[in-house]
């Protein structure tokens, strides 16, 4: 969004009634309105606009969540199975480098199956662990042989990498935002034949980071009953509202 506001009365044939404007480039939309306040003693002329600025990093850290089912006769063979089956794969990730800080239950539930006629027929038992790695190279090994252990009734989703700390591409994503700002800035001073002043204000948006998305062929190298693995680029998004000052 930009905003050119001249209150002075030595331009009073400067700015007259208003301008519309969308200019798309460089991850940056822009609109313009311009706007004039007559009856004002003080000469204070400025431009408002809007910047989108992005940056990719490459993330270091992997998170998933990995469970197990285990059905029985009885609710209670159902939980012994399982709690067996589960710590057998708690094992697993531990002794792949997995902390046990880095392993949560999230989920354990005990539910009854029916036939179709609402006969009881066995009890099913879940459970399941949110898990969180920064160990990419061999994160593929670690859940092959956690799947291997936890058998037939292994559960796997919800599998993200993220930033751990996004502060560094998070400053590249600002300055890039900056200085699209203020070209659109420039730009719309130029054609108000003014320049460009001082920096008045700035202000930040928050903005959702997308999720990162996979680039096929810079994951991991390949290792043998390993799952394979592409962590791809996260992407960091800036939003920033800057006013300028304008000269002339």
């Amino acid at each position: 969004m930009v905003e050119v506001i001249d209150s002075g009365r030595s331009r009073a044939g400067l700015w007259r009634g208003a301008v519309a404007a969308v200019v798309v480039g460089a991850a940056l939309v822009v609109s313009a309105v311009l706007v004039r306040h007559p009856g004002s003693t003080v000469v204070a002329s400025t431009v408002t606009v809007t910047g989108n600025g992005t940056a990719q990093g490459a993330p270091d850290t992997l998170s998933y969540q990995i469970g197990v089912n285990s059905t029985a006769i009885t609710a209670s063979a159902a939980l012994e199975e399982n709690n067996a089956r589960v710590g057998a794969l708690e094992s697993s990730l531990i002794a792949n480098g997995i902390a046990r800080k880095d392993m949560q239950t999230t989920g354990l539930d005990i539910s009854t199956n029916t036939n179709s006629s609402g006969v009881v027929t066995g009890f099913t038992v879940s459970d399941v662990l949110s898990v969180v790695t920064h160990r990419l190279a061999s994160a593929g090994r670690t859940l092959d042989a956690a799947v291997r252990v936890a058998g037939n009734g292994a559960q796997l989703y919800g599998v993200t990498f993220s930033l751990s700390n996004q502060s560094r591409v998070l400053a590249a994503a600002r300055a890039d935002a900056i200085k699209n700002a203020r070209a659109a800035a420039g730009e719309y001073a130029s054609a108000g034949g003014a320049s460009l002043g001082r920096v008045i204000k700035i202000s930040e948006q928050n903005t959702a980071s997308p999720l990162p998305y996979a680039v096929y062929g810079t994951g991991f190298p390949a290792a043998k009953a390993s799952v394979p693995l592409q962590r791809g680029t996260a992407t960091v998004n800036a939003l920033v509202t800057v006013v300028y000052a304008l000269n002339g």
